[in-house]
């Protein structure tokens, strides 16, 4: 049930909501959840879901706590799980352990839990309640939430700017246009996606490792994660007419690679940590339509791109960007250079696609913009 709820109540969710965000580099393709137990004001136990396959928030709470979980608040920051995955159901846990009140940020739209979770602690006679900071936990899971509402990944939509919108010189010189801060600054998202999306066109003309560069991260980021150094995001390129090589750099990581056309191919030539995706279209669907789907069926939470102007520009006509991150720098490369995102087939003002600015600040020399499709 829902109900008032208390500036305390608030300041424990608010815990739960912290430590859920000391998972949110590994967890992929898992939610980044946190948990808090609290008995007579006092915190007995807390946790959060570290990675796939390991312990869930709650459980890790309730090993903290030991006996005194018994009659004791659980703050959790999504619905307990209810069914058995790689780890058993967090719910009958919270049960067994004799929790007298559980109140959770928000449901969990994972078909297999759904309201389920809190059933079971209402058929138990657990009293629970939904809602508090719930804006804040959805914003924690933004990825997992898309796909499992909608079982496309959230698309974050990366781009670096001159003041007056160019992207390149004419020659396609563009390192760097922004800082090293903002750089860096980059390197944390990436971190943060399940994959990271760009072209064949890209890996020819950079050669990038699109990988994580872990040794940009803060200082505080790189000490709380070093044993994760390896976890890499999936790295995904559209190569419908075959033209990346092996020799390439994004195959100096050892971490996946997915090749994506749409017709069969060998991968005899590659690496074994290569993977090759043959897009078959459904009627009426567009190739990058097709690309989200099969991504999220291969549980992407979250994808990055990074891309020149004709993806980017695609992706925006398409509707399938959610998140726009364009980084400005205080640069003019004049009408010469080349331009941000091409977009085909607007013709007229009130075409143009149009965007809500969620955020502003300065990174470094640089200027960073957040806006969502509105």
């Amino acid at each position: 049930m829902n109900e008032p709820f208390s500036p305390q109540d608030a300041a424990f969710m608010q815990l739960a909501l912290d430590l859920a965000k000391q998972g949110e580099f590994t967890t992929t393709p898992n939610p980044s959840v946190g948990c808090v137990l609290v008995k007579d004001g006092e915190v007995v136990g807390k946790g959060f879901h570290a990675k796939a396959g390991e312990p869930h928030a709650e459980v890790m709470a309730l090993r903290e706590a030991g006996e005194k979980a018994r009659g004791a608040t659980a703050y959790v920051t999504l619905e307990p799980c209810s069914h058995f995955g790689r780890t058993p159901p967090c719910a009958k846990g919270l049960v067994e352990a004799g929790v007298s009140k559980v109140i959770a940020a928000m449901c969990d739209p994972n078909p297999q839990v759904a309201g389920k979770g809190l059933q079971i602690l209402s058929d138990a006679g657990i009293q629970s309640a939904v809602g508090l900071l719930e804006e804040n936990a959805e914003q924690l899971n933004k990825g997992f939430l898309k796909r499992m509402r909608t079982g496309k990944p959230f698309v974050q939509l990366k781009l670096a700017m001159s003041i007056d919108g160019k992207t390149a010189m004419a020659s396609g010189e563009s390192k760097w246009i922004t800082g090293a801060q903002a750089r860096a600054d980059v390197q944390q998202y990436r971190a943060k996606a399940s994959a990271i999306l760009s072209t064949s066109q890209t890996v020819l003309a950079d050669d990038p490792s699109l990988n994580v560069r872990w040794e940009e991260l803060p200082l505080d980021v790189k000490a709380s994660y070093a044993q994760e150094k390896l976890r890499q995001p999936v790295r995904v390129i559209l190569d419908s007419s075959h033209k990346v090589r092996s020799d390439f750099k994004v195959f100096s990581t050892e971490s996946p690679v997915w090749l994506v056309g749409e017709e069969d191919y060998s991968l005899t030539d590659f690496p074994p940590f290569t993977d090759y995706l043959k897009l078959d279209r459904n009627q009426g669907e567009t190739r990058l339509q097709s690309l989200m789907a099969e991504l999220g069926k291969r549980q992407i939470n979250t994808l990055w791109v990074e891309a020149g102007a004709t993806l980017a520009g695609a992706l925006i006509a398409e509707n399938l960007v959610d998140e726009l991150i364009i980084y400005m720098a205080p640069k003019l490369l004049g009408d010469q250079a080349r331009d941000l995102c091409h977009l085909p087939n607007l013709t007229q003002l009130a075409d143009a696609p149009l965007w809500q600015l969620q955020s502003c600040e300065p990174v470094g020399d640089d200027l960073k913009l957040i806006y969502i499709r509105k």
